[in-house]
């Protein structure tokens, strides 16, 4: 079949057909559509602050007389007018704007007067739209006033039918009031809201000192001003948000304790904070345990405002729960964005240039608008001036308007005889004889004078750049006046985030440390004081082999340094050892303190007890003496420090703060004491081993009947007293078998270091070795913990006071199979020492045994 077209010639469709790179077109239609996306759908105009959606609703509003005056209006015929008007996109999308901007909620100023059911703070959705009524808020029409002056320019509408506004007058600075969030391709925009009256004396200050800084212009805007009120933590964040554009806020609930309903009672929440969705899930954590302390939680809100009561438990720290309540619930996160469209493009605009792209946008506006009223103002002086004349000659214009034919010969007459320009002639002839009185005559020349000043003003306006500047300042006060209140959201001090002490409560906390390296924490309240000779209650649960080795005193709060049998030293909180009850058996210590395979702890140091300039003064089990000052223990790693040197054999068993000039007082198995001043033994690093404090000997050891208990040959420092207070206080020992006594200090002579001692107890077959020396005034208590796992609680004046080199009473009743693992001292006021409930042995019971 032959073709027509002959083949050496191109086919002319081939012709049109132009090659092009794919990349090329998909990165092309990409950057059109994220445009499409930027400028008409997500970000705010930095002139009005308003999207084109919002935009378009108000001015659709506008159009339909819609107005704070007018009745309300259904909902969907404002949608469906706005919809098929201006904004042809789903009517789903334009009713959740309208419905936003009638929320008090989340607009600090609403621009719609809704009626019905416009959603809350619950979450709940607005009703469907066919329910709801709705009209413009007063403050709306601010931003549409003097739209009918030329003030702003106008564009087609989608399909060129209609024009609408490319921009809003804005008699107010919306895009601080208001503030905006959205996300385009790419970017996204979160700006706060802001309180009107700080706003317009910023804008003021601007316009009076164009080269002011931000710093200066935050003196009048203190920070965002939410409409659900709360509190913003810190200044940072709004320092940070109004001189880079970008910044992050700490937004926190404002709750008070309220100490005789025993409760806590949230009044404002966070912008933006569901508030049943955020009960529910303190209830969650509630019953989940990760909130301790509260027995209920109950919503009483209303139309008057938030109410969120959530009732405490007894004995339950209101602080505690409130600071569980902030870290996990109350407190969140505003990041701010300041991010909208300037000449069509995206800009992150700080506090001053946001302000300046306003004033801006109202000089513009006022200048336009004062145009307008001038040529308007011209106009109607000019058909005044031809009506004045005509007044004053009424008689000869009248006949000269009869004399002629028909109407447009007696404009052109009057044209002719008067001068009259043809606009002029026209008012003329069609006046009415009632406009001839002579009263009618004063009002004429009346209005012309005042429109010949309102003239004069309107070139002043246009002439001056500073009246022009002060007609914005004026129209900026009136808005103040009109609609200024004041600020919701306080500004308070950040002393810091939130942190996990502040969810522990301070309580006083019994540690317990086994040899095979268990610990645990009890609260020290679980433990009722005793009399002496009591046999206690079960403290720990044991593994076969396993004994308790170390029992401690501390608050939750304190920072403990942890000395080892190694010579290492760790520092941690009280509150990071796991607290569990009497009967479990505790955490292997190793998920705590990186402890090495038969390293116990053998001393614990509150580092609330010393200060820096003060000494750590450590002993051995092998009788050496060091002393280092407090200030190199501040820096301890994870892993743990050097706190001594040992010789192979030897192990760290005590340590005790001085002052450098105090005494102290060493304590060893068999019963012996030395005292000396601690300055013979001189300070020395942390890695030093130290120096000689006592002559151990082999007298005494093997008197005491303690089975296999010991792993020592020979005599062995037990413990270190520093006599920090003087005399006044006494010297307690406890043996192994459970006996002790106190012995004033003072029967304790001062001695050279380095010598053999003075007798301090008899360590005999019903004593048992010395395990523990402690510094004790009567008031002390004392907390008693065998190796079995046995704990009492006592006062230290329960134990006989007696002289050296004597037996001592029963401290602590012990089965056979059972020793004293230690003793740990801490001090209480009067009215707060525990009272004796007598459930261990009667004081007689306790004498008959010692006989």
């Amino acid at each position: 079949m032959s073709s027509d077209v002959p083949e050496d010639l191109p086919d002319p469709d081939a012709q049109r057909v132009t090659p092009i790179r794919v990349e090329e077109e998909m990165e092309q239609s990409y950057i059109d559509y994220a445009m499409s996306v930027i400028v008409g759908r997500a970000l705010p105009d930095a002139r009005d602050g308003m999207k084109p959606v919002q935009r378009r609703i108000l001015y659709s509003m506008h159009e339909l007389g819609v107005t704070s005056n007018s009745g309300h209006r259904k909902s969907s015929n404002i949608v469906g007018d706005t919809m098929g008007n201006y904004h042809p996109h789903g009517d789903s999308a334009i009713y959740d704007a309208l419905a936003r901007m009638a929320q008090d909620f989340s607009l600090r100023y609403p621009l719609v007067d809704g009626q019905g059911n416009f959603g809350s703070v619950d979450g709940d959705p607005p009703a469907a739209m066919r329910y709801t009524e709705a009209r413009m808020a007063p403050i709306a029409e601010e931003m549409l006033r003097d739209i009918g002056k030329d003030t702003v320019d106008f564009e087609g509408n989608y399909d060129d039918r209609l024009t609408e506004p490319e921009v809003l007058p804005a008699a107010v600075p919306n895009l601080l009031l208001n503030g905006a969030s959205g996300i385009a391709v790419g970017m996204s925009t979160n700006i706060p809201p802001h309180n009107l009256g700080e706003v317009v004396d910023a804008t003021i200050h601007l316009i009076d000192n164009p080269d002011c800084t931000v710093a200066d212009l935050m003196e009048h805007v203190k920070g965002p001003d939410f409409p659900t009120g709360a509190n913003i933590v810190g200044r940072e964040g709004i320092h940070d948000a109004y001189t880079t554009g970008r910044g992050r806020l700490r937004v926190r609930a404002e709750l008070e304790i309220e100490e005789e309903e025993h409760r806590i009672v949230v009044t404002e929440l966070p912008y933006q904070e569901n508030k049943a969705r955020r009960i529910e899930r303190i209830a969650n954590d509630v019953n989940d345990g990760k909130i301790e302390g509260i027995s209920d939680l109950r919503d009483e809100s209303d139309r008057e405002g938030i109410r969120v009561v959530i009732e405490l438990k007894r004995g339950a720290n209101p602080d505690v729960v409130r600071n569980q309540l902030l870290e996990h619930h109350l407190e969140q996160t505003f990041s701010v964005i300041s991010l909208a469209l300037v000449d069509g493009q995206p800009r992150v605009l700080d506090l001053k240039e946001m302000l300046e792209q306003y004033v801006g946008h109202r000089r513009e506006v006022v200048r336009r608008r004062s145009e307008y009223e001038l040529g308007e103002a011209e106009d109607r002086a000019h058909l005044l001036e031809g009506r004045l004349t005509a007044l004053e000659h009424v008689e000869s214009v009248v006949e000269l308007i009869r004399e002629s034919e028909d109407r447009d010969s007696a404009k052109l007459a009057l044209q002719d005889t008067y001068d009259f320009s043809e606009r002029q002639s026209d008012h003329i002839v069609r006046m009415q004889l009632g406009s001839l009185t002579s009263l009618e005559a004063a009002e004429i020349e009346q209005e012309y004078e005042d429109v010949t000043a309102e003239i004069e003003r309107l070139e002043t306006i246009l002439g001056d750049e500073r009246e022009l500047l002060g007609v914005i300042k004026e129209e900026l006060r009136g808005v103040k006046d009109t609609y200024g209140d004041d600020r919701r959201t306080s500004i308070v001090e950040d002393y810091g985030n939130v942190t996990r002490e502040d969810l522990i409560p301070e309580e006083e906390m019994v540690v317990v440390l086994t040899e095979d390296d268990y610990v645990k924490r009890m609260p020290l309240s679980s433990f009722d004081a005793q009399h002496r000779g009591g046999k206690g209650i079960i403290g720990t649960r044991l593994k076969d082999g396993d004994r308790v080795s170390t029992v401690f005193q501390a608050s939750t709060h304190d920072y403990l340094l942890c000395f080892t049998s190694a010579g290492q030293v760790y520092q941690l909180k009280t509150y990071e050892l796991p607290e569990m009850g009497r009967t479990a058996r505790g955490r292997s210590a190793v998920n705590i303190l990186n402890l090495d395979e038969d390293e116990r702890v053998t001393a614990i140091v509150d580092t609330d007890d010393f200060d820096e300039d003060e000494f750590l003064t450590m002993v051995t089990r092998g009788g050496y003496i060091k002393r280092t000052r407090a200030g190199e223990f501040d820096n301890i790693l994870s892993t743990g420090i050097r706190a001594v040197r040992l010789e192979e054999g030897d192990e760290l068993v005590d340590v005790a703060v001085t002052d450098g000039e105090s005494d102290v007082i060493i304590g060893t198995e068999s019963g012996m004491t030395i005292r000396f001043d601690e300055t013979e033994a001189r300070a020395m690093g942390r890695t030093a081993r130290g120096v000689n404090a006592i002559k151990l000997t082999d007298e005494n050891v093997a008197n005491a009947n303690v089975g296999d208990r010991r792993d020592w040959e020979g005599d062995a420092v037990v413990g270190l007293v520093c006599d920090t207070e003087g005399d006044d206080r006494d010297l307690l020992t406890v043996t192994w078998h459970g006996y002790g006594k106190r012995t004033p200090l003072s029967e304790y002579r001062t001695q050279s270091r380095y010598g053999k001692g003075l007798i301090d107890i008899k360590t005999n077959e019903r004593n048992g070795h010395v395990v523990a020396l402690k510094q004790v005034s009567e008031d002390d208590e004392l907390v008693i913990m065998s190796e079995g796992g046995q704990i009492m609680r006592t006062r230290a004046g329960e134990v006989s006071q007696q002289g050296r080199n004597t037996m001592g009473v029963r401290v602590m009743r012990l089965t056979d199979d059972d020793w004293v693992a230690s003793v740990d001292v801490f001090s209480v006021s009067g009215e707060d020492a525990a009272e004796l409930d007598g459930s261990g042995a009667e004081e007689g019971d306790a004498k008959a045994d010692d006989e």
